[in-house]
Protein backbone atom coordinates (compact mmCIF):
# COMPACT_ATOMS: atom_id res chain seq x y z
CA UNK A 1 0.00 0.00 0.00
CA UNK A 2 1.12 3.26 -0.35
CA UNK A 3 0.65 5.02 3.43
CA UNK A 4 4.05 6.35 3.35
CA UNK A 5 5.22 8.77 5.47
CA UNK A 6 4.52 11.92 2.89
CA UNK A 7 0.94 10.38 2.64
CA UNK A 8 0.84 10.36 6.45
CA UNK A 9 1.63 13.56 6.57
CA UNK A 10 -1.31 14.76 3.97
CA UNK A 11 -3.39 12.41 6.32
CA UNK A 12 -2.73 14.78 8.95
CA UNK A 13 -3.13 18.14 7.57
CA UNK A 14 -6.60 16.86 6.81
CA UNK A 15 -6.87 15.65 10.56
CA UNK A 16 -6.37 19.74 11.42
CA UNK A 17 -9.87 20.35 10.92
CA UNK A 18 -10.64 18.41 14.43
CA UNK A 19 -8.53 20.77 16.39
CA UNK A 20 -10.95 21.92 19.19
CA UNK A 21 -13.33 19.17 19.29
CA UNK A 22 -14.06 16.88 22.12
CA UNK A 23 -14.21 13.51 22.50
CA UNK A 24 -17.62 12.59 22.99
CA UNK A 25 -17.77 8.66 22.44
CA UNK A 26 -15.25 5.70 22.26
CA UNK A 27 -15.69 3.02 20.69
CA UNK A 28 -13.64 -0.49 19.72
CA UNK A 29 -15.11 -2.54 17.10
CA UNK A 30 -12.60 -5.06 17.03
CA UNK A 31 -8.99 -5.95 18.90
CA UNK A 32 -6.98 -3.25 16.91
CA UNK A 33 -9.08 -0.68 16.22
CA UNK A 34 -11.05 2.54 17.45
CA UNK A 35 -13.22 4.76 16.49
CA UNK A 36 -13.33 8.13 18.32
CA UNK A 37 -16.38 10.71 17.72
CA UNK A 38 -14.86 14.26 17.79
CA UNK A 39 -17.85 17.06 18.58
CA UNK A 40 -17.56 20.85 18.16
CA UNK A 41 -19.32 23.37 16.79
CA UNK A 42 -20.30 23.23 13.48
CA UNK A 43 -18.25 20.03 13.37
CA UNK A 44 -19.10 15.77 14.25
CA UNK A 45 -16.79 12.90 12.81
CA UNK A 46 -15.98 9.70 13.43
CA UNK A 47 -12.16 9.26 13.51
CA UNK A 48 -11.14 5.39 12.98
CA UNK A 49 -8.04 4.60 13.95
CA UNK A 50 -6.42 0.80 13.07
CA UNK A 51 -3.83 -0.89 14.11
CA UNK A 52 -4.65 -4.05 11.97
CA UNK A 53 -2.21 -5.89 9.82
CA UNK A 54 -2.34 -4.91 6.10
CA UNK A 55 -5.65 -2.42 7.09
CA UNK A 56 -3.59 0.11 9.54
CA UNK A 57 -4.66 3.83 8.89
CA UNK A 58 -6.73 6.84 10.82
CA UNK A 59 -9.20 9.15 8.64
CA UNK A 60 -12.85 10.28 9.24
CA UNK A 61 -15.06 7.96 8.54
CA UNK A 62 -18.53 8.25 7.59
CA UNK A 63 -19.25 4.04 8.08
CA UNK A 64 -20.62 2.62 11.59
CA UNK A 65 -18.81 -0.54 12.26
CA UNK A 66 -20.57 -3.09 14.50
CA UNK A 67 -19.64 -2.45 18.21
CA UNK A 68 -19.65 -5.63 20.89
CA UNK A 69 -22.39 -5.25 23.43
CA UNK A 70 -19.76 -5.80 26.44
CA UNK A 71 -16.77 -2.72 25.25
CA UNK A 72 -13.19 -4.54 25.79
CA UNK A 73 -11.34 -3.28 28.81
CA UNK A 74 -8.87 -1.17 26.31
CA UNK A 75 -12.13 0.57 25.83
CA UNK A 76 -12.81 1.14 29.16
CA UNK A 77 -9.71 2.46 29.85
CA UNK A 78 -9.54 4.61 26.97
CA UNK A 79 -12.64 6.21 27.97
CA UNK A 80 -11.42 6.28 31.24
CA UNK A 81 -8.77 8.95 30.09
CA UNK A 82 -10.00 10.43 27.40
CA UNK A 83 -13.79 10.91 27.73
CA UNK A 84 -14.50 14.70 26.86
CA UNK A 85 -10.93 15.30 26.30
CA UNK A 86 -10.24 18.50 23.65
CA UNK A 87 -7.94 17.82 20.40
CA UNK A 88 -5.58 20.23 20.75
CA UNK A 89 -3.20 19.48 18.08
CA UNK A 90 -2.50 16.89 15.34
CA UNK A 91 1.41 16.82 14.10
CA UNK A 92 3.19 13.84 12.08
CA UNK A 93 6.76 12.82 13.78
CA UNK A 94 9.14 13.79 10.77
CA UNK A 95 7.93 11.69 7.70
CA UNK A 96 7.61 8.45 9.17
CA UNK A 97 4.04 7.06 9.50
CA UNK A 98 3.66 8.36 13.19
CA UNK A 99 0.50 10.63 13.88
CA UNK A 100 0.59 12.12 17.52
CA UNK A 101 -3.27 13.53 18.55
CA UNK A 102 -2.67 15.84 21.70
CA UNK A 103 -5.20 16.32 24.08
CA UNK A 104 -6.27 18.26 26.82
CA UNK A 105 -7.77 16.02 29.98
CA UNK A 106 -8.99 16.31 33.13
CA UNK A 107 -7.46 13.87 35.80
CA UNK A 108 -9.14 12.42 39.03
CA UNK A 109 -7.94 15.88 40.93
CA UNK A 110 -9.89 17.74 38.58
CA UNK A 111 -6.63 19.64 36.77
CA UNK A 112 -6.10 19.73 33.01
CA UNK A 113 -2.83 17.74 31.76
CA UNK A 114 -1.80 16.88 28.71
CA UNK A 115 -2.49 13.27 27.33
CA UNK A 116 -1.67 11.37 23.69
CA UNK A 117 -2.65 8.65 21.17
CA UNK A 118 0.11 8.16 19.01
CA UNK A 119 -0.99 6.36 16.36
CA UNK A 120 2.36 3.84 14.44
CA UNK A 121 1.42 2.94 11.03
CA UNK A 122 4.55 0.33 10.61
CA UNK A 123 3.43 -2.33 8.49
CA UNK A 124 2.79 -5.27 10.91
CA UNK A 125 4.29 -3.36 14.22
CA UNK A 126 0.95 -1.00 13.26
CA UNK A 127 0.08 0.28 17.11
CA UNK A 128 -2.47 2.57 19.05
CA UNK A 129 -1.10 3.71 21.91
CA UNK A 130 -1.95 5.63 24.84
CA UNK A 131 0.77 7.83 26.98
CA UNK A 132 -0.07 10.03 29.97
CA UNK A 133 1.52 13.44 31.07
CA UNK A 134 4.32 12.14 32.19
CA UNK A 135 5.20 10.56 29.01
CA UNK A 136 4.42 7.01 30.55
CA UNK A 137 2.11 4.32 28.43
CA UNK A 138 -1.09 3.54 29.84
CA UNK A 139 -1.90 1.33 27.52
CA UNK A 140 -1.31 -0.02 24.04
CA UNK A 141 -3.54 -2.36 21.55
CA UNK A 142 -0.51 -4.09 20.99
CA UNK A 143 2.08 -4.93 24.11
CA UNK A 144 5.04 -5.66 23.44
CA UNK A 145 6.97 -8.65 25.16
CA UNK A 146 8.02 -7.77 28.66
CA UNK A 147 11.50 -9.01 28.62
CA UNK A 148 12.53 -7.16 25.14
CA UNK A 149 15.60 -4.79 25.66
CA UNK A 150 14.46 -2.74 22.74
CA UNK A 151 11.53 -0.54 22.72
CA UNK A 152 9.26 -1.85 25.56
CA UNK A 153 5.92 -1.14 24.93
CA UNK A 154 4.04 -1.92 28.48
CA UNK A 155 1.85 -0.10 30.89
CA UNK A 156 4.19 2.31 32.89
CA UNK A 157 6.81 2.54 30.83
CA UNK A 158 8.35 5.74 29.42
CA UNK A 159 7.40 5.67 25.37
CA UNK A 160 9.89 5.96 23.26
CA UNK A 161 9.49 6.31 19.19
CA UNK A 162 10.44 3.62 16.93
CA UNK A 163 14.03 3.79 15.48
CA UNK A 164 14.03 6.65 12.55
CA UNK A 165 15.62 5.64 9.10
CA UNK A 166 18.45 7.97 8.26
CA UNK A 167 16.87 9.03 4.93
CA UNK A 168 16.62 12.41 3.33
CA UNK A 169 13.81 14.73 3.05
CA UNK A 170 13.11 15.91 -0.22
CA UNK A 171 11.03 19.21 1.21
CA UNK A 172 13.76 20.53 2.52
CA UNK A 173 17.24 18.83 0.74
CA UNK A 174 18.55 20.19 -2.52
CA UNK A 175 17.84 18.20 -5.38
CA UNK A 176 21.62 17.66 -6.22
CA UNK A 177 22.11 16.35 -2.98
CA UNK A 178 19.64 13.71 -3.31
CA UNK A 179 20.46 12.75 -6.86
CA UNK A 180 24.01 12.44 -5.59
CA UNK A 181 22.88 10.08 -2.77
CA UNK A 182 20.79 8.11 -5.12
CA UNK A 183 24.07 7.91 -7.66
CA UNK A 184 25.93 6.14 -4.44
CA UNK A 185 23.62 3.05 -4.59
CA UNK A 186 25.33 1.89 -7.81
CA UNK A 187 24.46 -1.51 -7.70
CA UNK A 188 21.04 -1.56 -7.04
CA UNK A 189 18.22 -0.76 -9.24
CA UNK A 190 16.66 3.05 -9.44
CA UNK A 191 13.61 2.17 -7.75
CA UNK A 192 15.40 0.95 -4.88
CA UNK A 193 18.26 3.31 -4.24
CA UNK A 194 15.29 5.89 -4.76
CA UNK A 195 13.42 4.42 -1.75
CA UNK A 196 16.59 3.91 0.30
CA UNK A 197 17.63 7.31 -0.24
CA UNK A 198 14.29 9.27 0.08
CA UNK A 199 12.48 9.36 3.52
CA UNK A 200 8.30 8.94 3.31
CA UNK A 201 8.46 7.55 0.05
CA UNK A 202 6.59 3.92 -1.27
CA UNK A 203 7.37 1.44 -3.51
CA UNK A 204 4.72 2.95 -5.79
CA UNK A 205 5.69 5.74 -5.45
CA UNK A 206 9.64 5.46 -6.27
CA UNK A 207 8.07 3.19 -9.42
CA UNK A 208 6.43 6.19 -10.67
CA UNK A 209 9.14 8.78 -10.67
CA UNK A 210 11.14 6.16 -12.23
CA UNK A 211 8.63 5.56 -15.18
CA UNK A 212 7.93 9.47 -15.67
CA UNK A 213 11.52 9.44 -15.72
CA UNK A 214 11.72 7.58 -18.95
CA UNK A 215 14.65 6.01 -17.91
CA UNK A 216 13.76 2.34 -16.59
CA UNK A 217 14.18 0.76 -14.00
CA UNK A 218 17.97 -0.02 -14.32
CA UNK A 219 20.80 -0.82 -11.91
CA UNK A 220 22.16 2.65 -11.19
CA UNK A 221 25.12 2.40 -12.71
CA UNK A 222 23.74 1.70 -16.03
CA UNK A 223 21.94 5.24 -16.11
CA UNK A 224 24.49 7.69 -18.73
CA UNK A 225 22.33 10.73 -18.69
CA UNK A 226 20.52 11.27 -15.11
CA UNK A 227 19.15 14.88 -15.90
CA UNK A 228 15.57 13.44 -16.48
CA UNK A 229 15.12 11.95 -13.17
CA UNK A 230 16.83 14.97 -11.15
CA UNK A 231 13.72 17.06 -13.31
CA UNK A 232 10.97 14.42 -12.44
CA UNK A 233 12.48 14.84 -8.55
CA UNK A 234 11.67 18.23 -8.27
CA UNK A 235 8.51 17.59 -10.39
CA UNK A 236 7.31 15.02 -7.04
CA UNK A 237 8.83 18.16 -4.36
CA UNK A 238 6.71 20.37 -6.35
CA UNK A 239 3.38 17.68 -5.63
CA UNK A 240 4.20 17.47 -2.43
CA UNK A 241 3.48 20.93 -1.81
CA UNK A 242 0.46 21.54 -4.19
CA UNK A 243 -2.94 20.54 -3.34
CA UNK A 244 -2.90 16.71 -3.25
CA UNK A 245 -5.20 14.80 -5.14
CA UNK A 246 -6.97 11.41 -3.75
CA UNK A 247 -6.01 8.99 -6.08
CA UNK A 248 -7.17 5.13 -6.21
CA UNK A 249 -6.26 2.37 -8.82
CA UNK A 250 -8.90 0.11 -9.14
CA UNK A 251 -8.64 -3.65 -11.22
CA UNK A 252 -11.64 -5.82 -11.25
CA UNK A 253 -13.58 -3.68 -9.28
CA UNK A 254 -11.36 -4.20 -6.27
CA UNK A 255 -9.45 -1.58 -4.94
CA UNK A 256 -5.48 -2.14 -5.51
CA UNK A 257 -3.62 0.79 -4.33
CA UNK A 258 -3.86 4.83 -3.63
CA UNK A 259 -1.66 7.91 -3.98
CA UNK A 260 -1.40 11.78 -3.31
CA UNK A 261 -1.29 11.83 -7.53
CA UNK A 262 -2.10 10.54 -10.22
CA UNK A 263 -0.04 6.83 -10.84
CA UNK A 264 0.61 6.58 -14.68
CA UNK A 265 3.04 3.94 -14.90
CA UNK A 266 -0.01 1.07 -15.49
CA UNK A 267 -0.96 2.41 -18.68
CA UNK A 268 -4.54 0.81 -18.99
CA UNK A 269 -4.15 -2.11 -16.72
CA UNK A 270 -6.23 -0.26 -13.71
CA UNK A 271 -8.86 2.10 -13.52
CA UNK A 272 -8.69 5.08 -11.52
CA UNK A 273 -10.70 7.08 -9.56
CA UNK A 274 -10.42 9.99 -7.21
CA UNK A 275 -11.83 11.42 -4.13
CA UNK A 276 -12.50 14.85 -2.53
CA UNK A 277 -11.05 13.80 0.12
CA UNK A 278 -8.35 11.44 1.84
CA UNK A 279 -10.70 9.86 4.44
CA UNK A 280 -13.23 9.59 1.57
CA UNK A 281 -10.61 7.94 -0.77
CA UNK A 282 -9.39 5.52 2.96
CA UNK A 283 -12.96 5.23 3.52
CA UNK A 284 -13.73 3.67 0.30
CA UNK A 285 -10.80 1.70 -0.23
CA UNK A 286 -10.64 -0.25 3.15
CA UNK A 287 -14.08 -1.05 3.57
CA UNK A 288 -14.10 -2.02 -0.24
CA UNK A 289 -10.43 -4.51 0.89
CA UNK A 290 -12.73 -5.92 3.65
CA UNK A 291 -15.58 -6.96 1.96
CA UNK A 292 -13.36 -8.68 -1.15
CA UNK A 293 -11.49 -10.42 1.94
CA UNK A 294 -14.73 -11.34 3.57
CA UNK A 295 -16.44 -12.38 0.32
CA UNK A 296 -12.58 -14.19 -0.38
CA UNK A 297 -13.27 -16.26 3.02
CA UNK A 298 -16.83 -16.86 2.53
CA UNK A 299 -15.85 -18.44 -1.19
CA UNK A 300 -13.20 -20.51 0.20
CA UNK A 301 -15.54 -21.98 2.86
CA UNK A 302 -17.90 -22.89 0.03
CA UNK A 303 -15.62 -24.30 -2.39
CA UNK A 304 -14.17 -26.54 0.61
CA UNK A 305 -17.73 -27.46 1.31
CA UNK A 306 -18.49 -28.41 -2.49
CA UNK A 307 -15.07 -30.20 -2.68
CA UNK A 308 -16.06 -32.11 0.61
CA UNK A 309 -19.37 -32.81 -1.25
CA UNK A 310 -17.63 -33.99 -4.34
CA UNK A 311 -15.39 -36.25 -2.38
CA UNK A 312 -17.74 -37.85 -0.50
CA UNK A 313 -20.19 -38.63 -3.65
CA UNK A 314 -16.88 -40.02 -5.28
CA UNK A 315 -16.13 -42.29 -2.51
CA UNK A 316 -20.01 -43.26 -2.69
CA UNK A 317 -19.70 -43.75 -6.20
CA UNK A 318 -16.50 -46.42 -5.88
CA UNK A 319 -18.15 -48.18 -3.28
CA UNK A 320 -21.34 -48.89 -5.25
CA UNK A 321 -19.46 -49.84 -8.74
CA UNK A 322 -17.64 -52.18 -6.42
CA UNK A 323 -20.95 -53.80 -5.13
CA UNK A 324 -22.02 -53.81 -8.95
CA UNK A 325 -19.21 -55.75 -9.74
CA UNK A 326 -19.83 -58.05 -7.46
CA UNK A 327 -23.42 -58.74 -8.65
CA UNK A 328 -22.14 -59.23 -12.17
CA UNK A 329 -21.83 -63.55 -11.16
CA UNK A 330 -25.96 -63.22 -9.80
CA UNK A 331 -26.89 -65.84 -13.10
CA UNK A 332 -24.32 -68.35 -12.27
CA UNK A 333 -26.06 -68.23 -8.31
CA UNK A 334 -29.69 -69.19 -10.55
CA UNK A 335 -27.66 -71.85 -12.60
CA UNK A 336 -26.32 -73.07 -9.28
CA UNK A 337 -29.73 -73.26 -7.74
CA UNK A 338 -31.32 -75.29 -10.64
CA UNK A 339 -28.38 -77.86 -10.96
CA UNK A 340 -29.07 -78.63 -7.32
CA UNK A 341 -32.83 -78.62 -7.80
CA UNK A 342 -32.07 -81.24 -11.40
CA UNK A 343 -30.13 -83.69 -8.70
CA UNK A 344 -31.63 -83.64 -5.46
CA UNK A 345 -31.63 -87.22 -5.12
CA UNK A 346 -27.56 -87.56 -6.31
CA UNK A 347 -26.80 -85.47 -3.14
CA UNK A 348 -25.75 -87.00 0.11
CA UNK A 349 -27.21 -85.36 3.52
CA UNK A 350 -24.29 -83.46 5.03
CA UNK A 351 -22.56 -83.05 1.78
CA UNK A 352 -20.01 -80.14 1.84
CA UNK A 353 -20.00 -79.89 -2.34
CA UNK A 354 -21.45 -81.57 -5.22
CA UNK A 355 -20.01 -82.17 -8.72
CA UNK A 356 -22.87 -82.82 -11.66
CA UNK A 357 -23.34 -82.07 -15.25
CA UNK A 358 -23.66 -78.25 -16.70
CA UNK A 359 -26.30 -78.49 -18.85
CA UNK A 360 -26.30 -74.86 -19.50
CA UNK A 361 -22.77 -75.23 -21.04
CA UNK A 362 -22.61 -76.93 -24.55
CA UNK A 363 -19.96 -79.47 -23.69
CA UNK A 364 -22.14 -80.84 -20.61
CA UNK A 365 -18.79 -80.09 -18.45
CA UNK A 366 -18.60 -80.75 -15.11
CA UNK A 367 -18.76 -77.90 -11.96
CA UNK A 368 -18.41 -78.21 -8.83
CA UNK A 369 -21.07 -76.75 -6.05
CA UNK A 370 -20.40 -75.49 -2.83
CA UNK A 371 -22.95 -76.56 -0.27
CA UNK A 372 -23.87 -75.92 3.19
CA UNK A 373 -24.18 -78.99 5.16
CA UNK A 374 -26.25 -78.21 7.50
CA UNK A 375 -28.93 -77.33 4.95
CA UNK A 376 -30.70 -80.55 2.78
CA UNK A 377 -30.35 -80.09 -1.11
CA UNK A 378 -33.77 -78.43 -1.87
CA UNK A 379 -32.85 -75.65 1.05
CA UNK A 380 -29.60 -75.76 -0.70
CA UNK A 381 -30.93 -74.88 -3.75
CA UNK A 382 -33.48 -72.32 -2.17
CA UNK A 383 -30.71 -70.74 -0.65
CA UNK A 384 -28.74 -70.17 -4.11
CA UNK A 385 -32.53 -68.59 -5.74
CA UNK A 386 -32.28 -66.51 -2.79
CA UNK A 387 -29.26 -64.93 -3.47
CA UNK A 388 -29.63 -64.80 -6.64
CA UNK A 389 -32.42 -62.65 -6.47
CA UNK A 390 -31.09 -60.62 -3.87
CA UNK A 391 -28.22 -59.36 -6.23
CA UNK A 392 -31.02 -58.70 -8.96
CA UNK A 393 -32.22 -56.36 -7.24
CA UNK A 394 -29.25 -55.05 -5.66
CA UNK A 395 -28.12 -54.51 -8.79
CA UNK A 396 -31.42 -52.47 -10.36
CA UNK A 397 -30.98 -50.37 -7.40
CA UNK A 398 -27.36 -49.89 -7.75
CA UNK A 399 -27.69 -49.10 -11.15
CA UNK A 400 -29.98 -46.43 -10.16
CA UNK A 401 -27.88 -45.12 -7.21
CA UNK A 402 -24.62 -45.25 -9.35
CA UNK A 403 -26.50 -42.75 -12.10
CA UNK A 404 -27.90 -40.55 -9.24
CA UNK A 405 -24.48 -40.00 -7.55
CA UNK A 406 -22.58 -39.54 -11.20
CA UNK A 407 -24.91 -36.68 -11.74
CA UNK A 408 -24.68 -35.19 -8.00
CA UNK A 409 -20.82 -35.28 -9.14
CA UNK A 410 -21.62 -33.10 -12.64
CA UNK A 411 -24.04 -30.95 -10.71
CA UNK A 412 -21.38 -30.09 -7.79
CA UNK A 413 -18.60 -29.89 -10.34
CA UNK A 414 -21.01 -27.13 -12.29
CA UNK A 415 -21.46 -25.10 -9.07
CA UNK A 416 -17.45 -25.22 -7.92
CA UNK A 417 -17.03 -23.74 -12.07
CA UNK A 418 -19.59 -21.12 -11.06
CA UNK A 419 -17.64 -20.31 -7.89
CA UNK A 420 -14.62 -19.95 -9.78
CA UNK A 421 -16.08 -17.01 -11.73
CA UNK A 422 -18.00 -15.51 -8.19
CA UNK A 423 -17.10 -11.46 -8.25
CA UNK A 424 -19.57 -10.14 -6.19
CA UNK A 425 -21.26 -10.82 -2.95
CA UNK A 426 -24.54 -10.77 -4.93
CA UNK A 427 -22.96 -14.40 -6.87
CA UNK A 428 -21.81 -15.48 -3.43
CA UNK A 429 -25.20 -14.91 -2.18
CA UNK A 430 -27.23 -16.60 -5.14
CA UNK A 431 -24.62 -19.79 -5.50
CA UNK A 432 -25.13 -20.23 -1.14
CA UNK A 433 -29.14 -20.22 -1.91
CA UNK A 434 -28.83 -22.85 -4.40
CA UNK A 435 -26.64 -25.10 -2.64
CA UNK A 436 -29.72 -24.11 0.51
CA UNK A 437 -32.44 -25.10 -1.98
CA UNK A 438 -30.89 -28.37 -2.83
CA UNK A 439 -30.31 -29.18 0.22
CA UNK A 440 -26.43 -29.09 0.97
CA UNK A 441 -26.31 -26.53 3.31
CA UNK A 442 -29.09 -25.16 5.86
CA UNK A 443 -31.20 -22.21 4.94
CA UNK A 444 -30.58 -19.18 6.87
CA UNK A 445 -34.08 -18.33 8.77
CA UNK A 446 -33.18 -14.06 7.71
CA UNK A 447 -32.41 -14.90 4.11
CA UNK A 448 -34.33 -14.33 1.27
CA UNK A 449 -34.68 -15.07 -1.98
CA UNK A 450 -32.77 -13.19 -4.58
CA UNK A 451 -34.43 -11.97 -7.53
CA UNK A 452 -33.73 -13.56 -11.00
CA UNK A 453 -34.21 -10.42 -12.79
CA UNK A 454 -32.04 -9.37 -15.80
CA UNK A 455 -29.97 -7.04 -14.25
CA UNK A 456 -28.37 -9.97 -12.05
CA UNK A 457 -26.83 -11.43 -15.01
CA UNK A 458 -24.28 -10.82 -17.29
CA UNK A 459 -25.51 -8.97 -20.66
CA UNK A 460 -24.27 -8.50 -23.84
CA UNK A 461 -24.97 -7.35 -27.54
CA UNK A 462 -24.07 -8.65 -30.87
CA UNK A 463 -23.14 -6.29 -33.54
CA UNK A 464 -26.86 -6.83 -34.91
CA UNK A 465 -27.95 -5.62 -32.02
CA UNK A 466 -29.49 -8.63 -30.46
CA UNK A 467 -29.68 -9.15 -26.90
CA UNK A 468 -26.58 -11.96 -25.28
CA UNK A 469 -27.47 -12.80 -22.22
CA UNK A 470 -25.31 -14.91 -19.87
CA UNK A 471 -26.09 -16.68 -16.76
CA UNK A 472 -23.89 -16.84 -13.60
CA UNK A 473 -24.72 -20.12 -11.68
CA UNK A 474 -27.14 -23.33 -11.89
CA UNK A 475 -30.01 -21.11 -10.42
CA UNK A 476 -29.83 -18.52 -13.27
CA UNK A 477 -29.33 -20.45 -15.82
CA UNK A 478 -32.67 -22.08 -15.71
CA UNK A 479 -34.41 -18.83 -15.06
CA UNK A 480 -32.70 -18.18 -18.41
CA UNK A 481 -33.36 -20.70 -20.34
CA UNK A 482 -36.70 -21.85 -18.92
CA UNK A 483 -38.62 -18.62 -18.17
CA UNK A 484 -36.86 -16.12 -20.05
CA UNK A 485 -36.24 -17.33 -23.23
CA UNK A 486 -38.93 -17.78 -25.83
CA UNK A 487 -38.70 -21.26 -27.81
CA UNK A 488 -37.56 -19.32 -30.82
CA UNK A 489 -34.37 -18.00 -29.29
CA UNK A 490 -30.98 -19.63 -29.65
CA UNK A 491 -29.23 -21.27 -26.70
CA UNK A 492 -25.66 -21.59 -26.67
CA UNK A 493 -23.36 -23.85 -24.41
CA UNK A 494 -20.03 -25.41 -24.34
CA UNK A 495 -20.06 -29.28 -25.52
CA UNK A 496 -19.50 -31.71 -22.25
CA UNK A 497 -17.92 -28.94 -20.28
CA UNK A 498 -19.16 -27.31 -17.81
CA UNK A 499 -20.18 -23.90 -17.45
CA UNK A 500 -23.05 -20.76 -18.54
CA UNK A 501 -26.06 -20.87 -19.98
CA UNK A 502 -25.91 -18.25 -23.28
CA UNK A 503 -29.18 -16.77 -24.89
CA UNK A 504 -29.02 -14.58 -27.76
CA UNK A 505 -32.62 -13.51 -28.05
CA UNK A 506 -33.07 -13.26 -31.75
CA UNK A 507 -36.52 -13.28 -31.82
CA UNK A 508 -36.80 -16.42 -34.06
CA UNK A 509 -33.90 -14.78 -36.99
CA UNK A 510 -31.71 -16.42 -37.84
CA UNK A 511 -28.00 -15.61 -36.83
CA UNK A 512 -25.53 -14.43 -39.13
CA UNK A 513 -22.03 -16.08 -38.61
CA UNK A 514 -20.49 -13.46 -36.80
CA UNK A 515 -23.22 -13.38 -34.13
CA UNK A 516 -22.82 -17.22 -33.50
CA UNK A 517 -18.99 -17.08 -33.03
CA UNK A 518 -19.32 -14.58 -30.63
CA UNK A 519 -21.93 -16.19 -28.29
CA UNK A 520 -20.35 -19.00 -28.54
CA UNK A 521 -16.85 -16.98 -27.47
CA UNK A 522 -19.20 -15.70 -24.29
CA UNK A 523 -20.09 -19.43 -23.47
CA UNK A 524 -16.75 -20.95 -23.96
CA UNK A 525 -15.04 -17.89 -21.74
CA UNK A 526 -18.13 -18.63 -19.14
CA UNK A 527 -16.64 -22.15 -18.83
CA UNK A 528 -14.14 -24.38 -16.99
CA UNK A 529 -12.31 -24.26 -20.80
CA UNK A 530 -11.94 -20.19 -20.52
CA UNK A 531 -8.53 -20.80 -20.76
CA UNK A 532 -8.21 -23.46 -23.39
CA UNK A 533 -8.33 -22.86 -27.31
CA UNK A 534 -10.37 -24.84 -30.11
CA UNK A 535 -13.14 -24.85 -27.53
CA UNK A 536 -16.70 -26.77 -29.07
CA UNK A 537 -19.56 -25.49 -28.16
CA UNK A 538 -23.35 -26.13 -28.87
CA UNK A 539 -26.28 -24.18 -30.34
CA UNK A 540 -30.13 -25.16 -30.77
CA UNK A 541 -33.59 -23.11 -30.76
CA UNK A 542 -35.22 -22.55 -27.03
CA UNK A 543 -37.56 -25.48 -28.28
CA UNK A 544 -35.09 -27.94 -28.61
CA UNK A 545 -33.57 -27.34 -24.66
CA UNK A 546 -35.36 -29.40 -21.73
CA UNK A 547 -35.27 -29.94 -18.59
CA UNK A 548 -35.80 -33.65 -17.03
CA UNK A 549 -38.24 -33.93 -14.24
CA UNK A 550 -36.00 -33.66 -10.79
CA UNK A 551 -33.18 -32.87 -12.19
CA UNK A 552 -30.66 -30.75 -10.63
CA UNK A 553 -30.23 -26.84 -11.09
CA UNK A 554 -28.95 -25.74 -14.65
CA UNK A 555 -29.52 -29.42 -15.83
CA UNK A 556 -31.06 -29.91 -19.34
CA UNK A 557 -30.68 -32.45 -22.84
CA UNK A 558 -31.26 -30.71 -25.65
CA UNK A 559 -31.28 -32.07 -29.72
CA UNK A 560 -31.11 -30.82 -33.10
CA UNK A 561 -28.18 -28.59 -32.15
CA UNK A 562 -24.68 -27.23 -34.49
CA UNK A 563 -21.67 -27.21 -33.31
CA UNK A 564 -18.88 -24.57 -33.65
CA UNK A 565 -15.29 -24.59 -32.64
CA UNK A 566 -14.07 -20.98 -31.06
CA UNK A 567 -11.41 -19.14 -28.72
CA UNK A 568 -12.10 -18.02 -25.76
Amino acid sequence: MAFDGNFTGMIAKELETAIDSHVDKIYQPSADEIVILLRKKGFAERLMISAKSGMSRIHFTKLRPENPEKPPMFCMLFRKFFSGAKLTDVAQSGFERLIELFFEATNELGDRVARRIIVELIGNSSNIVLVDETGRIIDAVKRSDILLKKRLIQPGAIYSYPESQEKIDIRSTDIETVVKRIKENECILLSKAILSTIGGISPLVAGEIVYRSGLGDVVVSEIADISSLREELKNYRDRLTADPVPFMLIKDETPVDFSFFEITQFGGLYKTKTFDSFSELLDAFYSERAKKAQQSRITGEVTKLVNNLISRAEKRLCNRLKELEDCKNREDLRIKGELIKANISAIDPGATFVTVKNFYDEDLSDITIKLDPSLNAQNNAAKYFKDYKKKSVAAVTLNDLIDFDRAEIEYLETVLDNLSRCKTSSDLKEIREELSLSGYIKQSRNGSKSKKTASNFLEFESAEGYRIIVGKNNIQNDYLTTRMASKNDVWFHTKNIHGSHVVVFSGGADLSDETVVYAAKLAAKNSKAANSSNVPVDYTRIKYVKKPSGAKPGMVIYTDYNTVFVTP
